[in-house]
C-alpha cells in the first residue's frame, strides 16, 4: 500500500530550498512507493509548471500574512482538516514559514510522521522567529539538515541530536549540462554580455544582505587590476540591486559587472564563466556551489555553511574566510592566470558532484527516514494534542 505524504513549499520561486522540494516531490512520484500530494503558503513562482506536470492533483493553497491573525487560525484549520481527511501519513516542510505551519497543522491533525527541516546556519533569522521555529521543531519527528555544519547548529541550539538527519542536497547534473548547439556568442547575446572577456559569475539572490555581494565586488575591484579583460556577472533579483550598482560605480567597476537578473538559463551562463564564486557570510549547504561544480567550472567560496563538505580545497576550488576580499581575489585572480588548473579543478568538481550529490543519493537517504519514521519508530516524544496556533 502507498503511504500517502504531503509536501509544503513556501512558494514556487525559483530558490535553493523550493527547487529542492520540487525535485525531491517528483523523485517520490517517480518512485511510484508514496502518493504525494503538495501543498504551498504562496502559489506564485516559475517551479509551479514543473509541479502541475507531474499531475498530482490540486495544489493546495494555504496563504498567510502573519502567524497571528484570523486568516492564520482559519489556514491552520484548513490543513489540519485536509490532512485528516485525506488520511496523510507524513508532512514534510522545507523551510522557517513551512516548518511553523505545517508542524503546527500536522500535530493538530495527529499525522503520525512529521518532518521538519533546516537549510541554513545563521543569518535569515531575527531570535523570535529562531524561538517560534524550536517550538516547531519539538512538535516534530524528525529534521532535516542538508549538511553537517546545519546539524551542529541545531545541536547548539538545543534540539536533540537524535532528531536530527543529514540529507545532502542532490544535483541533476543534466539540468546544468551544455545544450546541444550551444554558441557563445549566442549566450553573449541573450545575457547582453560584451565579446572579449572573461566572465568571473555570482549566482545569488539580491534579496539578503547574507549573501554579501559588496565583499565579491571590492574582490572585483582587485582582479580587475591584475586582469584587465575580467568581468563580472552578477545573477539574482531583489531589492538590493540599486545598492549595489551604486557600489559597483564607487569600485570603479561601472563597465565591467554586468547584472542580469534572475537566470533561468544557468547552464548556459556558466558555460561562459571561468570562475564561479559565493561570498556569503552563511548558508546550509549552497545550491550554487552545486550548480558551478556540475557545470566543470573552478570554485571560490566562502568558508560557510557546508561548503568544505562539498569543495575539495585546491582540488575543485578554494575556500576563503567571510568578508576576506583580498583573499577571494588572489584566488580568482589564479585561476584567470592559470587556465589549464582551473579546467581540472572544474573537472575534478564535476566529478564530485556526479558521486556525491546526485538527485538518486537524495531520494535513497529520504525514503530510509520515511521508512523509519512511518514503522513507528520515533526518536523521542513529542508534543501531541489540542494546540493553539496563535502562540506557535
Amino acid at each position: 500500500m502507498r503511504r500517502n505524504v504531503l509536501q509544503l513549499v513556501g512558494s514556487f520561486h525559483q530558490g535553493g530550498s523550493e527547487r529542492q522540494a520540487v525535485q525531491l516531490t517528483r523523485l517520490l512520484h517517480a518512485s511510484g512507493r508514496y502518493s504525494v500530494r503538495v501543498a504551498t503558503l504562496n502559489p506564485d513562482g516559475v517551479l509551479r509548471g514543473e509541479v502541475e506536470r507531474l499531475d498530482l492533483g490540486a495544489i493546495l493553497e494555504y496563504p498567510l500574512t502573519s502567524f497571528y491573525d484570523r486568516n492564520a487560525i482559519r489556514q491552520f484549520r484548513r490543513c489540519a482538516t485536509f490532512l485528516r481527511e485525506q488520511k496523510i501519513d507524513l508532512v514534510q516542510t522545507h523551510d522557517f514559514y513551512t516548518n511553523v505551519f505545517g508542524m503546527v497543522a500536522a500535530a493538530l491533525a495527529g499525522v503520525p510522521a512529521r518532518v521538519a527541516a533546516k537549510r541554513e546556519t545563521g543569518g535569515m533569522r531575527s531570535a523570535t522567529q529562531r524561538r517560534v521555529e524550536l517550538v516547531a521543531y519539538r512538535l516534530a519527528h524528525a529534521i532535516v539538515v542538508n549538511a553537517d555544519a546545519v546539524r551542529q547548529q541545531l545541536v547548539s541550539e538545543g534540539v536533540p541530536e537524535t532528531k536530527i538527519t543529514i540529507v545532502n542536497n542532490g544535483l541533476d547534473a543534466a539540468r546544468i549540462s551544455t545544450p546541444v548547439g550551444f554558441q557563445s556568442e549566442d549566450a553573449l547575446e541573450f545575457f547582453n554580455l560584451p565579446r572579449g572577456r572573461r566572465f568571473v559569475t555570482l549566482v545569488a539572490n539580491l534579496r539578503h544582505a547574507v549573501k554579501d555581494h559588496p565583499t565579491f565586488l571590492r574582490a572585483a575591484s582587485q582582479v580587475k587590476a591584475v586582469v584587465p579583460d575580467a568581468a563580472f556577472v552578477i545573477a539574482g533579483e531583489g531589492e538590493l540591486l540599486e545598492p549595489m550598482r551604486t557600489l559597483a560605480a564607487e569600485l570603479g567597476l561601472s563597465d565591467d559587472t554586468f547584472f542580469i537578473g534572475r537566470c533561468e538559463k544557468i547552464s548556459e551562463l556558466l558555460a561562459i564563466s571561468e570562475v564561479c564564486v559565493l561570498s556569503s557570510l552563511a548558508e546550509g549547504f549552497s545550491n550554487a556551489i552545486l550548480e558551478y561544480m556540475a557545470a566543470g567550472r573552478p570554485v571560490v567560496a566562502t568558508d560557510v555553511g557546508g561548503a568544505r563538505e562539498a569543495i575539495r580545497e585546491g582540488t575543485t576550488g578554494f575556500v576563503v574566510a567571510p568578508r576576506d576580499h583580498l583573499g577571494m581575489a588572489e584566488r580568482i585572480a589564479l585561476l584567470l592566470n592559470d587556465s589549464e588548473r582551473a579546467h581540472t579543478m572544474g573537472e575534478r568538481g564535476r566529478a564530485v558532484v556526479q558521486e556525491q550529490f546526485s538527485p538518486e543519493a537524495q531520494l535513497r537517504k529520504t525514503e530510509l527516514l520515511y521508512e523509519r519514521l512511518l514503522s513507528g519508530e520515533k526518536t523521542e516524544k513529542v508534543t501531541e494534542g489540542k494546540l493553539s496556533p496563535t502562540r506557535s
